[in-house]
Parts: structure tokens; C-alpha cells; sequence
């Protein structure tokens, strides 16, 4: 498992240096984290963090937004209508709920689905791994800036430590 402020560091880094996105118990740590280094601007909803993230992106910043699967839903129109179209490069960090099929009902349709809907509306993808845990956060960013598009690094749980063991 990867230690969160670890996980931080790497993202920080290889350039990212705007954080924004909705509260998750997967990204808890990552997020307790990116307080901590007074990193972080919460948002209410997914879509007004890639918003948010857009406007950083527009400032100069390298941004990223933490969200949950089901949080991609709520934000995909926004994605394509605003950082597709305008080639707006984003890091997306997507927990990964409902993956294994073993988590809350509400989450399995979305975990089940997550690949496919990602690869449906173009939008690259990585599973993150605690094994080539940096390469995956490079390769995120590599591919987001040089496509100029977001890009998803999924996150299962476990992966990364979270607030709760």
C-alpha cells in the first residue's frame, strides 16, 4: 500500500500543482494529504471541480480533480463540452467504486461499466498499481499534456492509504 503523502508527492512532482475535486473515502488520505500542504479547494459537485480545474488550467496551473466513478457520471457533459472540445488537459484521479462488485449496491453498475463508458467518450485510462505507482502518475501526465485532453488514473481501494485502515 502506498502511503498517501507519498502518493501526493509523486503527483506534485511530475507538475501537478492544483488540486480540486469531491470528498470519497478511497481518496480520504490523498485529500487529508492535499490539506494538510494547503493544496487543496473542495467543490461541491464533479462538475464544477473540472469547472474549477479548467480555470486553473486557464492561469497557468497543472490541475487535478479527485473524484468518485459515479462523480463521472455527474461531470462527463462537462468534460466533453468544455476540456474535450477545447483541449483543456486535465489529471482526473477516479476512485474506483464498485469495481469488484463487493461494495455498496449503488456503486456496481457504475464499476461495472467504468472502462467501457471511458472508452466510449475517448477519455485515456490507467489503472494505477502500487507497483509502477510513479510511472502510472507520469504516464497520466504525459498523456494529458501532450493530447491536451483529461486523462483518468483509476484508483482501486487499497491501494492508496486512506483515512481508515
Amino acid at each position: 500500500m502506498i502511503d498517501s503523502d507519498v502518493f501526493v508527492q509523486s503527483m506534485q512532482d511530475v507538475g501537478v500543482n492544483f488540486f480540486t475535486g469531491v470528498p470519497d473515502s478511497i481518496l480520504g488520505g490523498i485529500i487529508a494529504e492535499l490539506m494538510i500542504r494547503g493544496v487543496y479547494i473542495p467543490a461541491v459537485r464533479e462538475d464544477e471541480a473540472v469547472g474549477i480545474a479548467a480555470g486553473a488550467y486557464m492561469a497557468g496551473r497543472v490541475p487535478a480533480v479527485l473524484m468518485q466513478n459515479s462523480g463521472l457520471g455527474t461531470c462527463l457533459n462537462t468534460l466533453i463540452s468544455l476540456n474535450l472540445i477545447y483541449r483543456q488537459p486535465c489529471l482526473l484521479l477516479v476512485s474506483w467504486r464498485g469495481q469488484d462488485r463487493n461494495d455498496a449496491p449503488e456503486h456496481r453498475v457504475m464499476g461495472e461499466a467504468m472502462l467501457q463508458l471511458l472508452d466510449t467518450v475517448r477519455i485515456p485510462h490507467r489503472i494505477l498499481t502500487e507497483k509502477a505507482a510513479v510511472e502510472d502518475v507520469r504516464w497520466v501526465i504525459d498523456t494529458s499534456t501532450k493530447m491536451q485532453i483529461p486523462v483518468v488514473l483509476l484508483l482501486a481501494k487499497g491501494v492508496v492509504r486512506g483515512l481508515h485502515p
